[in-house]
């Protein structure tokens, strides 16, 4: 019967797999988007990055767990909780500045900080 520390070895290789699985699936997915909507799209290209920059972003979640899988427990070091807060503060950083990019707004704003609030007002209309 395989150790705790070898089923969580396996586990964190079965999210690295399904991660890195997850991104070129995505850009497969983005890549035939493109090639059969092109014509329907008013800016195809964009819709391409968007759906590249989707497809990273989940798999970095899935990296992401997969070292923490490992690094806490497999080899709960010092040195490895040290490696796994520095991937995990570079990994992070990616993922924040792909949201910016794919959604033009900082995660932690709503939706509706990004429009003024001029711009939802109607004109009144006159009648007379």
């Amino acid at each position: 019967m395989p150790s705790f520390n070898e089923v969580a070895e396996m586990v964190g290789l079965l999210f690295d797999g399904v991660g890195v699985a997850v991104i070129v699936l995505g850009t497969v997915v983005a890549t035939v988007r493109l090639a059969a909507y092109r014509r329907h799209d008013t800016d195809p290209y964009r819709q391409f990055r968007q759906d590249i920059g989707r497809g990273i972003l989940l798999g970095l979640e899935f990296l992401v767990a997969a070292d923490i899988i490992r690094t806490v427990a497999v080899t709960p070091t010092l040195q490895g909780v040290l490696v796994l807060g520095l991937i995990v503060l570079i990994r992070t950083f990616l993922s924040t500045a792909l949201q910016v990019e794919l959604e033009g707004r900082w995660p932690w704003q709503r939706a509706s900080e990004s429009t003024s609030p001029s711009s939802r007002t109607q004109p009144l209309r006159s009648d007379s």
